[in-house]
């Protein structure tokens, strides 16, 4: 629902304009956020929906990656500096592009800033595209007048983001690809090979090592209730998607992600790498630290540490100190907290924060950088124990009845 707004900023400047919420107290929430005291606050008339048949069009559009965000944040940033309009700077973007994504969401954007909403509640009805971190900072941006150093922090971070991501994917790829060709030849092995050698041994009655009638009878099970296997594995995958799209289901695997053996400390590492830099944007922008955390929780990407985040302000709405509050969490190291304290103590919060990020950030380099090298011995033993277990249920045999066929 769209409502219409009045408010005055730090320096008692009016601001006005269009936001999209829920209802009253959420937009009053936002706009207090972004250090605008609301002075009213009132429903605005809807417009016109899109046609019945845009749907189509929508579902086979190319659809915006984070690569193409990060490009147009960079982009909005070098125009608003250069001092371009926001609607001449869309309207220019929108020409020079050929992605017909892109380009929907510049024509959305446009219209939205012609119908009276600011950018911020413009970018807000893309979520896919924009999320929430950053539809808040750029609210915080227009409101403060400090949007082209916004854009410009927003940029890092998203480049950021990717970096890391396409860290992770790189090291990952090769323990993936064996985990793949392991669970393929697995069951090659059970429904193709296994039930040949199971006739071989058939035709000489000899008795069988124990371990070669128990790949025969777990070869034998799966053939029988491979349909009952397939539907239960997909059962699983349903309700593991619906357990995690609960708040609960969601903080528990946030959790138990942190406290895995391997990837747990790199998971860590990487989400406070992100708040510290979030909260290092937002204190810079002049967000009040309270309304800081709470846009903050809601971007660290993990449940878990949202929580203890959300901690941490309410012990500041308290009154207690940023560096008790963070302590409180069991989430820092002690240099981190140090880091806090004497930031908290000079009023360079945001300047230690920046620090902090870079430092989570090295560290989580460091980290995925000896991720491949320690998941290969683990991955060597996996696949040692399976060729071990293979070649003494299929071969022993073989070899027993070479020896009884020679002593014949």
């Amino acid at each position: 629902m769209n409502f219409a707004f009045k408010g005055r900023n730090g320096r008692g400047e009016l601001v006005e304009g269009l936001v999209e919420a829920a209802d009253s107290d959420a937009v009053a929430a936002q706009l207090m956020a972004g250090g605008v005291v609301p002075v009213s606050i009132e429903a605005a008339t809807e417009p016109a929906g899109p046609a019945a048949g845009d749907w189509l069009q929508a579902l086979l559009a190319q659809p915006v990656k984070a690569e193409d965000t990060l490009v147009l944040t960079r982009q909005l940033y070098t125009l608003h500096k250069a001092g371009v309009p926001l609607l001449r700077t869309l309207a220019g973007l929108e020409a020079s592009t050929r992605h017909p994504g892109l380009v929907a969401l510049l024509q959305d954007l446009r219209a939205s800033l012609d119908q009276g909403r600011d950018l911020a509640s413009a970018f807000a009805r893309h979520p896919a595209v924009f999320s929430a971190f950053y539809v808040a900072m750029t609210r915080v941006g227009e409101l403060t007048g400090r949007l082209t150093e916004v854009f410009l922090r927003l940029a890092e971070h998203l480049e950021f983001e990717l970096d890391i991501r396409a860290r992770i994917r790189q090291a990952l790829r090769y323990p993936a690809l064996v985990v793949a060709a392991m669970a393929i030849a697995l069951v090659v092995i059970n429904l193709f090979v296994l039930p040949r050698f199971a006739e071989v041994f058939a035709h000489f009655k000899a008795e069988l090592p124990l371990m070669t009638r128990a790949l025969l009878g777990f070869s034998a099970w799966m053939l029988a209730w491979w349909p009952l296997l397939l539907g239960a594995a997909v059962a699983l995958a349903l309700g593991w998607r619906h357990a995690l799209g609960t708040a609960a289901g969601r903080y528990a695997w946030d959790r138990f992600k942190l406290r895995l053996p391997i990837a747990g400390s790199i998971v860590l590492k990487a989400t406070l790498a992100r708040f510290a830099r979030s909260f290092a944007l937002a204190s810079g922008a002049g967000v009040p630290i309270s309304q800081a955390l709470t846009v903050v929780a809601q971007t660290v990407d993990n449940a878990y540490v949202g929580a203890r985040i959300e901690q941490m302000r309410d012990g500041v709405e308290r009154g207690e100190s940023i560096s008790r509050c963070a302590a409180a969490t069991g989430v820092f190291t002690p240099i981190v907290l140090q880091m806090i304290a004497v930031g908290e103590e000079t009023g360079q919060i945001d300047t230690l924060m920046a620090e902090i990020a870079q430092m989570y950030e090295r560290e989580t380099d460091y980290a995925i950088k000896g991720l491949s090298a320690a998941i290969e011995p683990l991955l060597l033993a996996l696949i040692g124990a399976l060729v071990l277990v293979l070649a003494l249920g299929v071969f022993l045999p073989l070899w027993n009845l070479g020896q009884a066929a020679m002593g014949r």
